[in-house]
């Protein structure tokens, strides 16, 4: 499986005194900050799934956080999403609530409450990037499996036993016993605790 790698905190806003002083807050925690004054810059440079979170100005010209918020949205991508804006309004931050923002903060907001929604986000993307990975980690051992590993794999994960697989699919228990050996093999695995656990965090 691939190990976690750095969050980055992605910082998108037209006010270039607004983007220096949001990366030395970024820093100041300790995090990676990629700072871009458009959003047509950040999408041309974001690469899908990176864990992080994005800070997004809510009015820019040409395309607004809204609009990035939908374009991210339709990529099925999980990035959280914390809306900052001078002129945000009620209607605007219930939008963007039930797209799924993170969090949304009017401008001048306080320091503490963003470095704090900052951190929450990156804690919540680097347990999506880490679930990402099992899923497609079980995915992939689980593809090794022949088709007859899979007939049996099924009805183990149920929770039958060898004789009640092999009385099932109508062979042999020994037959059973010789799949179940090469399932637990191919995948790795030692016990059924762990064999539930791959095919649940590939399920996910």
């Amino acid at each position: 499986m691939k190990k976690q790698v750095e969050p980055t905190v992605f910082l998108v806003d037209d006010d270039p005194a607004i983007l220096r002083i949001l990366t030395r807050l970024v820093r100041s925690l300790g995090l990676k900050a990629a700072a871009y004054k458009s959003a047509d810059a950040f999408l041309k440079a974001y690469q899908p799934p990176e864990p992080g979170c994005l800070v997004l100005d809510v009015r820019m010209p040409g395309m607004s956080g809204l609009e990035v918020q939908s374009h991210l949205a339709a990529t099925q991508d999980t990035l959280p999403i914390i809306f900052i804006t001078g002129y945000g309004d009620v209607r605007m931050a219930v939008e963007a609530m039930e797209r799924g923002a993170f969090s949304f903060l009017e401008k001048p907001f306080r320091t503490q409450e963003l470095c704090d929604k900052i951190q929450e986000a990156v804690g919540l993307a680097e347990k999506n990037w880490q679930r990402r990975r099992e899923r497609e980690d079980a995915v992939a051992r689980l593809a090794t499996l022949t088709p007859a590993e899979r007939r049996v794999l099924e009805p183990l994960v149920a929770g039958g036993t060898n004789k009640m697989v092999a009385a099932g699919l109508g062979i042999s228990v020994r037959t059973v016993e010789v799949h179940r050996a090469r399932i637990m093999k191919k995948l790795r695995l030692k016990t059924r605790t762990e064999l539930l656990k791959l095919v649940h965090a590939a399920a996910q």
